[in-house]
């Protein structure tokens, strides 16, 4: 550690260089990281807040809640399951709604819900629509972005009904879509509307969200005909995009990562070159393979923990900056991991050097000097 100190006071520029570097690298994938959270949060997040261990499909429709279609009944037939400790049927839809009579169009997913269940959304201003007239919704908060307040009326195109915002939640977006919360009724009216669109089925749900111990999913799926039963995390990776946005991001990470082992062992490969003599000095002084190890360790730990708390830093201000119609979000324990996983990197890409030390002769060192 102390030569390692007086090193980075004697070389200043070429190390503030190479932590400059290791910073960039950081602040990619700190930036990559949030932009990965933000995307999943944006995609699921109704799901990700959902009170529900399980959803419950129909067969064979790849756990896609806009294709599945069950009958209202088939809710009860899954309470009845023994270690099923609560059901609620659950609708979807896409919809595209204008607030007033202004032209601006807002696209929207619709999830239809008893508001006495626990799939009831919290209200962080307004009132719930239980008890209130039909067609009376909750919406997400960013609807305020388009203007829309407490009372305003949407109408839903090209139906032309008119739902009222009675109340305001927050963190419901489904499909990269603010939600609308809706009774089941009304939504029926708007996804059934044309004549035999849900076949034979009466009264038509999407799905059952369930609250259940791991167990009874299968006797789920044995006792209720036509179904399939997901996790929560299962129909979350099984929205559409949602794996191939992931995937996306977590190869550019890995790519990230492993540019970032080659980046240092570069660096400290050249730089352990140009000490060869210096080493080879320490050696014949008494100074120890092991004791040179520690020491170029410690180079490694120190700038790359600088270089990642910088990246840390200009993460959290420029996330700060960012507007929110970006889906953007910070995970400080993501962001903890990343930074370990880094120095980890970091370390592995002294491997080259450390074996380069171990192999210099002093003698031969000293040689070169004369």
């Amino acid at each position: 550690m102390f030569l390692a100190v007086r090193e980075f006071r004697h070389a200043r520029l070429r190390y503030i260089l190479i932590g400059a570097i290791i910073a960039l690298i950081a602040w990619l994938v700190f930036l990559l990281s949030g932009l990965a959270t933000g995307l999943a949060t944006d995609n699921g997040a109704s799901l990700m807040n959902m009170e529900a261990d399980h959803l419950v499909f129909q067969a064979d429709v790849r756990f896609f809640l806009h294709r599945s279609i069950l009958p209202e009944e088939a809710v009860e037939a899954v309470r009845a399951v023994p270690g099923v400790t609560a059901a609620a049927p659950l609708g979807h839809l896409t919809v595209t709604v204008t607030r007033g009579e202004e032209d601006e169009k807002i696209d929207a997913t619709i999830l239809a819900i008893d508001p006495n269940s626990f799939l009831a959304p919290r209200i962080v201003e307004g009132q719930t629509f239980a008890g209130q007239p039909a067609a009376s919704v909750v919406v997400n908060d960013s609807f305020k972005r388009h203007g829309v307040r407490l009372g305003d009326r949407l109408m839903v195109s090209p139906s032309g009904t008119v739902l009222t915002v009675v109340g305001f939640t927050t963190g419901q977006t489904y499909n990269h879509l603010p939600v609308i919360f809706m009774d089941i009724p009304t939504w029926r009216e708007l996804k059934f509307a044309a004549p035999g669109s849900a076949g034979s089925v009466v009264d038509p749900i999407s799905a059952v969200a369930v609250q259940m111990d791991e167990s009874a999913a299968a006797r789920v799926e044995q006792d209720v005909p036509g179904v399939e039963v997901a996790t929560r995390q299962v129909a979350l990776e099984n929205l559409p995009g949602y794996r191939e946005e992931m995937g996306t991001i977590t190869l550019m990470l890995a790519f990230l990562f492993v540019i970032a082992a080659f980046v240092l062992a570069v660096f400290f490969y050249i730089l352990t070159l140009q000490k060869t003599n210096q080493f080879g000095v320490l050696k014949a002084l008494g100074a120890t393979t092991s004791f040179l190890a520690r020491d170029l360790i410690a180079q490694v730990i120190l700038l790359t923990l600088l270089g990642v708390a910088a990246a840390a830093g200009l993460t959290y201000i420029v996330a700060a900056m960012i507007p929110p119609e970006i889906p953007f979000s910070l995970d400080s324990r993501l962001i903890l991991t990343y930074a370990v996983v880094l120095v980890g990197v970091g370390l592995l890409g002294t491997l080259l050097s450390l074996r380069r030390i171990a192999k210099i002769d002093p003698l031969i060192a000293i040689g070169r000097v004369d």
